[in-house]
């Protein structure tokens, strides 16, 4: 199966709303974006503007937020349901967690109106105490998932952070670029290190709209390709997205193989850290 003939893929991350982040700026930038992703077959979206948890301190605050991006995703839904009629384009908002106990009681918050919410930890450094904040998500009836795990500071040592996340409730999203080293050799490492591992639950994008940026769909299919990693695929793009939007948990994701050059690098990330640190301590 390639990447042109694999029926209705799902994109859980992305930001294309116009004008309300650091993603698309306007109407027409996010109807290019729309062409794009369904050019590489994805054809249902559910969008993610940034969003802080700590607005739900100040309901006004937060309502004025919610609302603003309501009436772009409004305005640029009609205009993709008029161009891109085979798009379904849904919302929902990637959550800075930046509070332990976050209010995500608004729907419009989660994916899609689910239980799934898309969330992510400070300017891309784990804080402490996060398998804490998983749980106490998940015991307001919610379903965590973790935006780029692979891309937050330190990962490459974090080895049990993941298992940790997952065991408190959390699911893992890996981008796309990640698994082509589109930020960073560490990055990439850690993000085939979860592939390898089956911890990753979803593949997405994170795509920012603008025209000068790739999505990496093409990329990271044909690594996971070579390795044999057409069912992971599949559950990874199409069947665990598409299950969030009935508000189902992921199926298990088969191992796929990192390859050795990267094995290779990663040992040697490693053991640069390890004596960096042995050196200044």
């Amino acid at each position: 199966m390639t990447a042109s003939d694999t029926p209705s893929l799902v994109d859980i991350h992305s930001h294309l709303v116009p004008g309300v982040d650091d993603g698309a700026r306007h109407l027409p930038g996010v109807l290019n974006a729309i062409e794009r992703l369904a050019q590489v077959g994805i054809r249902r979206v559910i969008t993610t503007p940034h969003i802080d948890a700590s607005l739900a301190l100040t309901p006004t605050r937060l309502a004025s937020r919610l609302d603003e991006v309501s009436k772009a995703w409004q305005t640029a839904h009609d205009a993709i349901q008029a161009e891109f009629p085979q798009v379904e384009y849904l919302r929902g908002h990637e959550v800075l967690v930046d509070l332990p106990e976050p209010d995500l009681s608004d729907p419009r918050l989660r994916l899609a109106g689910t239980s799934f919410v898309l969330i992510e930890w400070p300017r891309l450094h784990v804080p402490p105490g996060t398998p804490r904040v998983v749980r106490y998500i998940c015991d307001q009836g919610h379903r965590p998932v973790i935006a780029h795990p692979e891309r937050y500071s330190g990962m490459i040592r974090k080895t049990e952070l993941p298992r940790q996340w997952k065991e408190a409730g959390a699911l893992l999203q890996v981008n796309y670029g990640s698994l082509v080293g589109r930020y960073g050799s560490e990055a990439q490492a850690v993000a085939w290190r979860l592939i390898e591992g089956g911890q990753a639950d979803y593949l997405a994008s994170d795509f920012h709209g603008q025209s000068r940026l790739r999505i990496y769909k093409r990329e990271a299919w044909t690594e996971l390709e070579e390795r044999g990693g057409e069912e992971a695929l599949d559950l990874l793009c199409r069947v665990n997205p598409a299950r969030i939007l009935e508000d189902l948990e992921p199926l298990t994701v088969p191992s796929v193989s990192a390859p050795s050059s990267l094995l290779q690098r990663l040992r040697g990330i490693i053991v640069r850290r390890e004596r960096s640190m042995e050196r200044q301590a």
